[in-house]
């Protein structure tokens, strides 16, 4: 067997563990596959959603930047609409931008099973957050103290 033909097993064995090998919070009971099942399925679902959004903002925003050279008939007031609504297409599109770099990040600690520790503290971030908002990164605590700065 070559290396190539290797590789998917070695991935769906890392995959087909990966459930019980997460960490959860004391009291809770492991990752059941079903569970992680349905939390890549919602990982999955979000980043189709967000590519679908950022390929619709890079469009309009393509047409904006596209339209603002035309500066005949255009007054201080349309100059300034059309760069508040620029403005907000650069904000939304960064945002989704940022989300599917979370999705993504999600993703990847599920194949290397560091999903659900804490990225600051090292603690379970738990598996009902996970389930309820599977980007987390932080658990509560430290998601709560990042907030208040």
């Amino acid at each position: 067997m070559t290396q190539a033909e290797s590789a998917p097993t070695q991935k769906s064995a890392a995959r087909s563990r990966g459930a019980d090998a997460l960490v959860v919070k004391e009291g809770e009971e492991a990752w059941s596959k079903a569970e992680l099942a349905e939390v890549v399925a919602e990982l999955h679902e979000q980043r189709d959603h967000s590519l679908a959004i950022v390929a619709e903002q890079e469009a309009e925003l393509t047409d904006l930047m596209r339209d603002s050279g035309d500066g005949a008939g255009h007054d201080q007031a349309d100059m300034g609409a059309s760069s508040f609504e620029r403005d907000h297409e650069l904000t939304v599109l960064n945002n989704e931008r940022e989300k599917l770099a979370q999705i993504e990040r999600a993703l990847a600690r599920i194949d290397d099973g560091s999903y659900g520790v804490c990225e600051s503290c090292g603690n379970p971030i738990g598996k009902m957050r996970l389930m309820a908002f599977p980007r987390a990164t932080l658990c509560m605590t430290c998601k709560q103290r990042e907030e208040r700065r």
